[in-house]
């Protein structure tokens, strides 16, 4: 079987979504032919738009942005869509999700994949299932975690239906979950180590990201 996995990260290095990736990648493996596609700034070319055309299973991971999916991925998605249209490819070709999102909740990718599944009734794709996975900046901290492991527990339990469904290439119900961690730690943790990190590289202080520039008047006017 012919598995496509296409990274959709704008990053042109480590990304979270490949790290979900390198996860599944063992589940599914074994006596099949695993092909990694990266979608950036750089387009697909048209041989790269075949050979997904003509996949058994096409993997998409994405980070979340503005509820939606990335541009770049976006615009190869339309023209896969264009793409197929004129090849009609692999008829049987099912598609899965995973998405990432900065959000603690996983659930805030539901939409994204909902687009996911509109694009491949579009493209006469069938749409197996979709990962929403939240707190998606923890990945890098954890990537040397076992899987099904500590804060990575729920996520084992999702890849371990993904996998499945792959391999027999079926649908199930998307799946949208967050790390085994407690939230108040998490945003802890984020604030300490992200925040106050990201704003001492660019010379402001923790105070400056609490700052109003624009306060609020009591008759609802900006002054």
């Amino acid at each position: 079987m012919r598995i496509a996995l296409v990274n959709g990260s704008p990053k042109g290095g480590a990304s979270n979504s490949g790290i979900l990736l390198e996860k599944l990648k063992p589940l599914i493996a074994e006596g099949n032919e695993l092909n990694a596609y990266r979608v950036n700034v750089k387009p697909l070319k048209p041989e790269q738009y075949r050979e997904l055309n003509e996949a058994d299973v096409l993997v998409l991971a994405f980070p979340l942005y503005f509820d939606a999916i990335p541009s770049h991925l976006l615009r190869a998605m339309v023209e896969m869509e264009k793409f197929r249209q004129q090849e009609p490819g692999n008829r049987e070709l099912i598609v899965y999700a995973l998405i990432n999102n900065g959000f603690y909740e996983g659930h805030q990718c539901k939409i994204a994949a909902d687009i996911v599944s509109n694009w491949c009734s579009r493209c006469g794709f069938r749409f197996g299932m979709a990962i929403g996975h939240g707190a998606g900046e923890m990945f890098k901290s954890l990537s040397r975690v076992p899987l099904g492991k500590g804060p990575l527990k729920n996520l084992g339990k999702a890849m371990d239906q993904l996998s499945a469904a792959i391999l027999t290439r079926s649908s199930a119900g998307s799946l949208f979950i967050q790390p085994n961690f407690p939230r108040i730690a998490w945003r802890l943790a984020a604030t300490h180590s992200f925040w106050h990190a990201q704003a001492k590289k660019n010379g402001l202080r923790p105070k400056d990201l609490r700052r109003q520039p624009f306060q609020v008047s009591r008759n609802g006017n900006q002054g």
